[in-house]
């Protein structure tokens, strides 16, 4: 049975911050906190994007009125998993038991 890294995407809310960079580190922060008992072996980084005119990467973050939405990228190893699909359903498992009422979207699946 082959082994899996698993990265999903998330969507994280912060309110009251008063910069980027500051509700990137406080998402980070936070989800940390959340995953640290149950799920600490998962890896957290602030989500990228392309920028769809001069595919450069960007920050997934936005302000408004001191309310950021900031993209965060969980990725974690998953191991002797069935297929796929099987990696797939037992990283949103492990991820969505500690980040409750967060959702998960997959990004990418690569086989060890």
């Amino acid at each position: 049975m082959p082994d899996y890294i698993v990265t999903l995407e998330s969507a994280w809310i912060i309110k009251d911050v008063k910069s980027l960079d500051d509700a990137m580190s406080i998402a980070i922060s936070e989800a940390g906190k959340r995953l640290n008992p149950a799920a600490k072996f998962v890896e957290i980084e602030a989500g990228m994007i392309s920028c769809p005119f001069c595919e450069g990467e960007l920050n997934s973050a936005l302000i408004v009125a001191h309310t950021a939405l900031v993209g965060l990228t969980l990725q974690i190893r998953v191991f002797r998993a069935e297929s796929r699909d099987h990696a797939v359903r037992i990283a949103k498992s492990v991820v969505g038991k500690a980040l409750r009422d967060v959702s998960l979207k997959v990004q990418d699946v690569r086989e060890l």
